[in-house]
């Protein structure tokens, strides 16, 4: 569970999803509130593990994109099951208690 441990990653995969390509500063404007250190810790820790492909480009000023590998849009999917299980869980829970 290391592989989505924290508060940025669920999110950063979510981001990459709905984007696809992104640069590191349209990646920070999409997470609002996540500091320059966590950010960069985090984008490395998932090419680590391979949820992602960081690309550097030979260009002047330098360009790096980020895009999800088929580790981390699999990841993604299963992320998206748990999230909708858990809807349900909270609404069968709260139709408990009501009735």
């Amino acid at each position: 569970m290391d592989v989505v441990s924290g508060k940025w990653k669920s999110l950063i995969l979510w981001e990459l999803e709905d984007h696809g390509v992104r640069r590191y500063a349209e990646l920070k404007r999409g997470l609002p509130g996540v500091s320059d250190k966590v950010l960069a810790q985090q984008l490395r820790e998932m090419e680590a593990d391979g949820l992602l492909v960081r690309e550097v480009f030979a260009e002047v000023p330098p360009r790096v994109e980020y895009s999800l590998t088929a580790h981390g849009s699999a990841l993604n999917a299963a992320l998206e099951s748990l999230g909708d299980w858990g809807r349900d869980r909270i609404e069968r829970i709260g139709a408990a208690r009501v009735g």
